[in-house]
């Protein structure tokens, strides 16, 4: 009834506007239909492409062989396993980071201090930074000195954390703001601290948006390329990379220097590669979104 109710009285009001804005507000909506249909259809048109030319690879041998200069031996065994150990370290270090930089901006940096506000121009200064300045700045100060962790797997998710900590920081701050206020003075009203408020009450509610922006940060970082080839990621790598092995590649990596080979085969690896590379993405995703729903119901 309550939901009744409301729909009752959104359409009422909607209803009573007058007509201009009726006509605006179908505009704008159309226009945003149309967007998402074009950038569906051009996802649709790519994916529909590679499953064409690389429908032929797509076997269990893409998974379990290594890389190889015989594209009949080829497979992606050793960039599978890279990537999904540099997404381990940027999963490790990104949520607590974030998380915990939207936290102290939003519960305890004031609106008014300085530090708070250097801390918000630089956030959203790194926001627009290409990606291939982090790839330098990875190289610089942590692949070589002063942090000297050489051309490893831990590098390069240090490097990628960096790129994708502003998307995080920023979803993180609006979830927690979302959070009504009455939540927190009811807490704090019942004698908890400020500490076990956030973690009790805030936090749980504000993990579904937090979530989403773990999610986009992650689909970024999958597929970067340009940040990885400044520290060192091999183009051609025939042996399974470990965190502690200085060699390391990752997926996007190994289909790049597919598609630049002139071999046809190569171009069918690439392809079959391209769709692997999506696939594992969405599996990422939606074991993300399914915890993410189950967070949102159970609060």
């Amino acid at each position: 009834m309550a939901v009744t109710g409301a729909r009752g009285v959104t359409n009422e009001m909607l209803s009573a506007q007058p007509r201009k804005d009726v006509i605006r507000n179908t505009i704008f909506a159309s226009l945003l239909f149309l967007a998402i249909a074009l950038a569906l259809a051009g996802l649709c048109v790519l994916i529909g492409k590679n499953l064409v030319e690389g429908w032929s690879r797509l076997n269990l041998d893409l998974i379990t062989q290594n890389n190889s200069s015989n594209p009949a031996e080829a497979g992606l065994r050793n960039a599978i396993i890279g990537t999904i150990w540099i997404m381990a370290f940027v999963i490790l270090m990104l949520v607590p980071l974030g998380v915990g930089a939207a936290v102290f901006l939003e519960e305890y940096g004031s609106r008014t201090s300085r530090i708070t506000r250097l801390i918000e121009i630089n956030i959203q200064n790194l926001a627009g930074v290409p990606s291939i300045i982090y790839g330098l700045l990875g190289l610089a100060f942590i692949a070589r000195a002063p942090l000297s962790l050489g051309y490893t797997v831990l590098a390069a998710a240090m490097t990628l954390t960096l790129l994708v900590l502003p998307v995080v920081i920023i979803a993180s701050r609006e979830a927690i703001r979302a959070v009504p206020t009455s939540i927190r003075e009811g807490s704090l009203a019942l004698g908890a601290t400020k500490w076990q408020t956030i973690r009790r009450q805030v936090l749980p509610a504000a993990i579904p948006g937090i979530a989403t922006g773990v999610i986009l940060a992650i689909s970024r970082a999958i597929g970067e390329t340009a940040p990885l080839i400044p520290l060192g990621a091999a183009t051609f790598l025939t042996f399974t990379p470990s965190p502690t092995t200085d060699s390391f590649t990752a997926m996007p990596v190994t289909i790049f220097s597919w598609v630049k080979q002139p071999q046809p085969e190569f171009q069918t690896l690439a392809a079959a590669g391209v769709l692997l590379l999506i696939a594992l993405l969405v599996v990422m995703n939606s074991f993300a979104i399914w915890l993410r729903n189950r967070y949102e119901q159970s609060w």
